[in-house]
């Protein structure tokens, strides 16, 4: 990884599955952003790689060097019909990798692709309210704290909270969508 650089953003394909994996994985094992306490399998993360395609929303990954450092994907917020509009964010980037600008770079560009779609709404539900780096990248790119969930999971032990974070995404909630119309 050169110092300084900017990582290579672009579309997640196959035979990036198991980098994800051992990104997510390490959150998983040793960090509170991720609720789950047993990484996915590779077959697993592939599934869910497939159901965000299936939906038309976007799966990237970052690149340093060839490697991949990141990956960030937007998924259905909540399931009821009336939350279409509305996405949730996913961002991870790798234990070696983190303030070289992989977050920012990811989550700009999945903002950017989910504008072009059907979506108005962006939902950041970041585990841990410690987790300073996550809400400060969202904050960056113009997320505004909505309200924090706390003491909702228990893992390592201890309590842990939920930040909810939002953004609109391109008009927003100021002209109806084009499906309502």
């Amino acid at each position: 990884m050169s110092p300084g650089a900017a990582p290579a953003v672009r579309d997640a394909v196959e035979t990036d599955v198991s980098a994800i994996t051992a990104i997510y994985s390490h959150h998983v094992l040793t960090g509170c952003a991720s609720f789950e306490e047993v990484p996915p399998t590779v077959a697993e993360t592939a599934a869910r790689r497939e159901g965000v395609l299936k939906l038309g929303a976007p799966y990237l990954v970052a690149e340093f060097d060839g490697r991949v450092v990141g990956f960030a994907y937007a998924n259905t917020y909540r399931a009821r019909p009336a939350y279409r509009h509305t996405i949730e964010d996913s961002v991870y980037v790798a234990h070696d990798a983190l303030g070289r600008g992989v977050g920012g770079a990811l989550l700009a560009e999945l903002i950017r692709r989910c504008e072009a779609g059907p979506w108005r709404q962006m939902i950041a539900v970041i585990g841990d309210s410690a987790n300073a780096g996550s809400v400060a990248v969202h904050r960056k790119l113009g997320f505004e704290m909505t309200g924090t969930f706390r003491a909702v999971g228990f893992k390592f032990g201890r309590w842990v909270d939920s930040v909810l974070m939002q953004r609109a995404l391109g008009d927003g909630e100021t002209t109806l969508p084009k499906s309502d119309r």
